[in-house]
């Protein structure tokens, strides 16, 4: 994925400016940035969903907004809030989603299945996505974006509400995935878990890339956690503060 000059206003507010950002294939890329950073905003654009004031997104060579619709062949995306079709259940959902994009109908199924099962989701469960529980729409949302065997997953925020036990299986099957010669770029502001699977990190504030590289190189000999406070410029109670207390 290749970001190029992405700008993007709402109003008065500038959020995101001027954003460069190259993600190198078999990565597994941490998108970092505190609340309202634009984080949501740029992986939008990057991935087709928000049209961008200036700026290009290519994902493995393919223009987003020129050629969307090869682009769009080659990669899987988990929206902020995952917005799915509600009012189906899970098999239905995932037919659908393999439907929209012309997959033969039997391979669908079989792939379906596969991933009903592996995400503990139920083959059989007729129960109505609408009626499934934080962790069970991520996995779903995670499931509709792998079922056309893409080369690149952008997720936005995969693990916000998920419980421990789901959020380690889409930890697993994402491993998996890059260790196939996937790549992924998820946003987070929940520095263990992108200290735990990303081998590449860019720090995002006020709409631009603060920081960016290798894990190692961006850490250095600190915590992950100290880099970004410092780069984003955070405050550290010093206990002077609310000595009332």
């Amino acid at each position: 994925m290749s970001l190029r000059g992405l700008v993007k206003r709402f109003d008065t507010k500038l959020a995101v400016a001027g954003l460069d950002l190259d993600v190198p294939a078999g990565s597994f890329y941490g998108l970092l940035g505190p609340n309202g950073a634009g984080k949501t905003t740029t992986l939008s654009m990057a991935v087709g969903l928000l049209r961008p004031d200036a700026g290009q997104a290519r994902i493995l060579g393919y223009d987003v907004w020129t050629d969307p619709a090869e682009a769009k062949r080659r990669f899987g995306v988990l929206p902020d809030g995952v917005r799915l079709f509600d009012r189906l259940s899970g098999a239905e959902l995932l037919a659908y989603h393999g439907l929209l994009r012309g997959m033969d109908a039997a391979v669908v199924d079989q792939r379906a299945r596969e991933l009903l099962d592996v995400l503990e989701l139920g083959v059989d469960n007729r129960t109505l996505v609408v009626d499934y529980s934080a962790g069970m729409k991520k996995k779903i949302g995670l499931a509709c974006a792998l079922l056309h065997g893409p080369r690149l997953l952008v997720l936005d925020e995969p693990f916000e509400a998920v419980d421990p036990v789901s959020a380690a299986l889409i930890r697993d099957i994402l491993q998996r995935y890059v260790a196939g010669g996937g790549t992924v770029v998820f946003s987070s502001h929940v520095m263990e878990v992108v200290e735990r699977l990303c081998s590449h990190v860019a720090i995002l504030a006020a709409g631009a890339i603060r920081l960016n590289g290798t894990l190692g190189t961006v850490r250095g000999d600190r915590s992950l956690e100290d880099v970004f406070v410092q780069v984003v410029g955070g405050r550290t109670a010093t206990g002077s503060e609310l000595a009332w207390l």
